[in-house]
């Protein structure tokens, strides 16, 4: 890791902050028209995009590294950003946000149950499932508004789970070596479970979206053999950003 520590990615996140004032939101007045599935898939990301984040910033403030808390709260800025987007969006095709969804329920309640480690582990699998659902809502319809958000959220993203395998890296270091991989195998059998999960519940605004669950499932889980090697040893070629 650089000798700077987290204060690289503090710069990183302030450095697309600005960036994201400079270039503006889109241009909400274009409208938006998706199939009712994709509408669906939406406002059910919508919803886990969307929390305070108050627990995460809480554990790594507790971690005791000013500059990993002060990245933390602006990874968190940057996802309740996502949320606005995907809420704009729906409200540019007439489609109103959702109050809460039971599997963003599951994934809090599973995050809270410990420390920061399993907090990062739980919601890593979120940030890879999400890669793929993004990249496909990106390049899977032509309606051109989406396509933009989609891909500024996507963008993010890519940033946000190297962000974590660092600081997964240096919180795996305090398990004896024996027990690092199979940690992070037994992460990869849960992923793989939600990932399942995720396929079947937004199969069909997938399939409009031209991809089934087959292949959603399969970009999955090679994007997360990436994370477990960049975790293990973060190189800054070991993510190649979930393409």
């Amino acid at each position: 890791m650089a000798t700077d520590g987290f204060a690289k990615w503090t710069r990183r996140f302030e450095d697309e902050r600005e960036r994201r004032r400079a270039l503006g939101d889109p241009d909400w007045g274009r409208g938006a028209v998706l199939p009712a599935a994709v509408w669906a898939g939406i406002q059910r990301f919508q919803v886990g995009e969307d929390g305070d984040g108050e627990n995460l910033v809480a554990k790594a403030e507790e971690a005791g590294d000013a500059d990993y808390a002060r990245a933390v709260r602006l990874f968190v800025a940057e996802e309740q950003n996502h949320a606005r987007l995907l809420a704009r969006l729906l409200a540019a095709g007439g489609r109103p946000t959702l109050s809460g969804h039971w599997s963003d329920t599951v994934f809090v309640r599973l995050r809270r149950l410990m420390g920061l480690r399993t907090e990062l582990l739980v919601l890593m699998i979120a940030e890879v499932v999400a890669l793929r659902y993004y990249r496909a809502l990106r390049d899977g319809t032509h309606d051109t508004l989406t396509s933009e958000v989609a891909g500024r959220i996507l963008a993010d993203e890519r940033r946000h789970v190297p962000f974590h395998c660092e600081r997964l890296h240096a919180s795996l270091a305090g398990l004896p070596r024996v027990a690092r991989r199979p940690v992070l195998s037994l992460w990869r059998l849960l992923l793989l479970a939600v990932t399942l999960v995720v396929a079947v519940d937004h199969g069909p605004g997938l399939r409009r979206l031209g991809i089934g669950l087959r292949r959603f499932t399969a970009d999955v889980m090679a994007s997360s053999a990436e994370v477990v090697r960049a975790v293990l040893d973060p190189r800054p070629d070991a993510w190649s950003g979930g393409e």
